[in-house]
């Protein structure tokens, strides 16, 4: 009951620090943060990189998924030109300067560096000298590197071998790609995530299907040609912890002595608000973060899952962590990066009994709106919901739940439509979208808080998964019909206007 009860605290402390929302754009300045917080950008590998068949990369699942099976993916696209960034790193580079960013948030592609995904398969040595001239180029900038090693990109040559992370197999295999990226750039990188939301693979993935591999119960998804969503989705997270664990511990024994730097890993929730005040929502609000945030977070605290998890997935379920495997995990990180778009409302429900999943085991219902108002105004993406309290809020949930852990703000961000034929430049609801969301983030820190850093989601117009090129989240518009030339948005030059001020000043 003691994770129940904290939860409870937890939320009840939240609600008591309640800010008033104020009606006009709030009036940021570099100095409200802190002298050493880093402001970067981020993007990954098959969103932005493009040259998907090219010098010796392997395929990844996403390529399997998109190019087989188009009618998957909104505007039936792929990511294998994307924004061309293998080619034109060294303009995106420029472009974080310009903006002043002193940070970027990148990830590798698995596949580029080992194309079957295995030490069998052979090192793609074109791969390693990508990476090697990217991170040469932003630290001439004065930029920082923040590599995240797994953003999604399974190797098709392991999702073919053993299922991918449906397989304990793949922990040694992701443990073994995760010692190349130490040895050939832990010299220069100083900050590493293992996996970006872990939370989206099994959701996404193993639940509803919408995303590579595209695994499901028929019941959930008649287009998924396979799965189970009651117990694929906690094997696979339970995979991607332990690939975690494995890539951390493997840091700490091998190179940190000698490269320094730190490792973390990338976590997104939402905010999850009772939906009434009621006991019972109450609880169901703790439910829903025990079985989103808590979920990879408590396992890297405790070395358990949360009591909440342990208690209503039935029937054995959800798998269990050796005493050895606990071990590893407790303390495994460095510091914990927080992925922050929307929040929703829990309400109480009854359990299911029948066509269970990882959805129905919380015994909660989330949705965005209450007696039909949305919790705030959608993005163009219709789970994107506009409620910027709710970074404050996880953020202090993790501090007070979760020892005080060091965190940054890896990715936030919201997109608009694209329009065929028309260079949009001037995004104002985007700048109210960081200005509100950066007045939380500092008003979390003003209250103790330990976040060191933030990237906005993402630098580029990219590839967004399921919906191809329909939507742009980026602060840096991308011709996708012109050799993906780059024009810096309004929000851009909002960025620069806030991280130049010191130096005018």
């Amino acid at each position: 009951m003691r994770g129940k009860y904290i939860s409870l605290l937890v939320l009840i402390a939240l609600a008591f620090n309640e800010v008033v929302a104020k009606s006009s754009t709030p009036k940021l300045r570099r100095s409200d943060f802190p002298e050493d917080f880093i402001f970067g950008a981020a993007t990954s590998a098959y969103q932005v990189e493009g040259a998907a068949h090219e010098d010796g990369r392997g395929p990844s699942i996403w390529d399997t998924f998109s190019e087989k099976y188009p009618e998957k993916i909104q505007d039936g696209s792929n990511g294998s030109i994307a924004d061309d960034s293998y080619r034109l790193y060294k303009d995106d580079v420029a472009l974080l300067h310009q903006i002043g960013f002193n940070a970027y948030r990148f990830s590798i592609s698995w596949s580029r560096i080992l194309p079957r995904g295995n030490l069998k398969g052979g090192i793609n040595r074109a791969g390693v000298k990508y990476y090697n001239n990217l991170i040469n180029e932003l630290l001439s900038k004065g930029i920082k590197p923040f590599v995240t090693i797994f953003h999604w990109d399974t190797p098709q040559g392991l999702e073919d071998a053993y299922g991918g992370f449906r397989s304990a197999e793949i922990v040694n295999d992701f443990r073994d790609y995760a010692d190349i990226c130490f040895e050939s750039f832990g010299d220069r990188v100083k900050h590493w995530m293992t996996l970006n939301e872990p939370l989206t693979v099994v959701q996404q993935g193993y639940v509803q299907g919408v995303m590579a591999p595209g695994r499901c119960s028929k019941f959930t998804n008649p287009n998924c040609t396979a799965g189970d969503g009651s117990t694929e989705p906690y094997i696979v997270g339970h995979n991607l912890i332990l690939a975690h664990g494995a890539a951390v511990k493997l840091y700490r024994e091998k190179y940190k002595a000698s490269q320094n730097g730190q490792v973390g890993i990338a976590l997104n929730a939402g905010w999850n608000l009772p939906y009434t005040e009621s006991a019972e929502d109450r609880l169901a609000a703790a439910r829903a973060m025990a079985f989103t945030f808590d979920y990879f977070m408590e396992p890297l605290v405790t070395g358990k899952y949360p009591v909440d998890m342990v208690n209503n997935v039935k029937d054995g379920r959800l798998p269990k962590f050796t005493a050895q495997q606990s071990k590893m995990l407790q303390g495994s990180y460095d510091f914990i990066g927080i992925n922050y778009y929307s929040s929703s409302y829990a309400k109480n429900v009854p359990c299911s009994t029948e066509n269970v999943t990882l959805f129905s085991d919380p015994c909660a219902s989330v949705t965005g709106e209450r007696e039909g108002v949305p919790i705030g105004p959608k993005a163009a993406s219709d789970w994107l919901l506009i409620y910027p309290k709710g970074i404050r809020d996880l953020v202090l949930y993790a501090k007070y739940k979760f020892k005080d852990p060091v965190m940054y703000i890896t990715e936030n961000g919201r997109d608009e439509a694209s329009r065929t034929g028309q260079i949009l430049l001037k995004d104002g609801e985007r700048i109210e979208f960081y200005a509100r969301h950066l007045e939380m983030v500092r008003e979390a820190i003003s209250v103790g808080a330990n976040v060191k850093g933030f990237f906005a989601w993402s630098l580029l117009d990219n590839y967004e998964w399921a919906n191809g090129y329909t939507v742009r989240f980026g602060l840096v518009y991308v011709d996708f019909k012109d050799g993906c030339k780059r024009y810096l948005k309004k929000s851009a030059h909002w960025f620069r206007k806030l991280l130049h001020q010191k130096k005018s000043n």
